[in-house]
C-alpha cells in the first residue's frame, strides 16, 4: 500500500510538470494574439467553472460547520459531554470552506488587496498589473506550496490512512492534509485564468470590466 501511494505522488508531480506549459498560454496569448484566444477563453471559462464547483463544496462545508458547532455548545453547555469527532468537525468543515472557496474569490476579485496603486490607473494598466502580479508572486506561491505539500510525509499518511490522535476523533486527518495541495492546485488554476482574462484584456479581445468574473460569471 505504501509503495503504491508513493507511486501515486510521483505520477502527481509529473503530472503537474507536464501540465505547466500551461502556464506560458497568456504569455503565448500577448504574442500571438488572435490565433489563441478563442483557446484562452475557453480554458478560462473551464477553470473559473471549476472554482466555482469548489464554491459550493465550500458552501457546504460552512453549513456543515454551523451545525457541528452547535452541537458542540448544546452537547457541553446542556448535557455537560465533549466529544472530540464532534470538535474536529468544526475545525475540519473551517479549513475546508477557507482553503477550498480561496480560489473562487480570486476569481471574483473578493480577496483582500494590499496594493495601493492600483486603483490609480485605468482598466488597461490594472490587467497589466494583474497578469505580472500573476507571475511574479501567486504562480510561485502556488507551486511552492504544492510541491511542499505533495511530500514524503503527505504519501505516508496517505498510505496509513492516518486518523487522528484522540481516540474518539475522526479517521481522516490523511483528508485533511490533503486540503493544503487541493488549496493550491484550485488558486494556481483560478490565477492562471486570471491571467489568461488580463492576456485578452491588453490584446483587446475581452472588455476590461470582465477582468473578474461577479457572481460566477465571465
Amino acid at each position: 500500500m505504501a509503495e503504491f501511494f508513493l507511486t501515486l505522488g510521483t505520477v502527481i508531480k509529473w503530472a503537474g510538470w507536464l501540465a505547466s506549459p500551461l502556464l506560458a498560454l497568456p504569455l503565448l496569448v500577448l504574442v500571438a494574439g488572435r490565433p489563441l484566444a478563442p483557446l484562452a477563453e475557453r480554458l478560462s471559462r473551464l477553470l473559473d467553472a471549476v472554482s466555482g464547483a469548489a464554491l459550493g463544496f465550500a458552501m457546504t462545508m460552512s453549513v456543515l460547520m454551523l451545525v457541528a458547532q452547535l452541537a458542540v455548545v448544546i452537547a457541553r453547555y446542556v448535557f455537560g459531554l465533549a466529544f472530540s469527532w464532534l470538535s474536529e468537525t468544526v475545525v475540519y468543515s473551517f479549513a475546508a470552506m477557507f482553503l477550498i472557496a480561496a480560489a473562487s474569490a480570486l476569481r471574483d476579485d473578493e480577496h483582500v488587496r494590499v496594493d495601493i496603486l492600483r486603483q490609480r490607473y485605468g482598466p488597461t494598466a490594472r490587467a497589466g498589473i494583474e497578469l505580472a502580479g500573476t507571475y511574479l508572486l501567486l504562480i510561485p506561491i502556488c507551486l511552492l506550496v504544492f510541491w511542499s505539500a505533495i511530500s514524503p510525509s503527505f504519501v505516508r499518511s496517505w498510505a496509513q490512512f492516518e486518523a487522528s490522535r484522540e481516540s474518539d476523533g475522526l479517521p481522516i486527518l490523511f483528508l485533511f492534509r490533503t486540503l493544503i495541495p487541493v488549496f493550491a492546485a484550485l488558486l494556481l488554476a483560478q490565477g492562471l485564468s486570471q491571467a489568461l482574462k488580463a492576456a485578452l484584456v491588453l490584446r483587446g479581445f475581452r472588455r476590461p470590466q470582465a477582468l473578474h468574473a461577479q457572481g460566477g460569471g465571465t
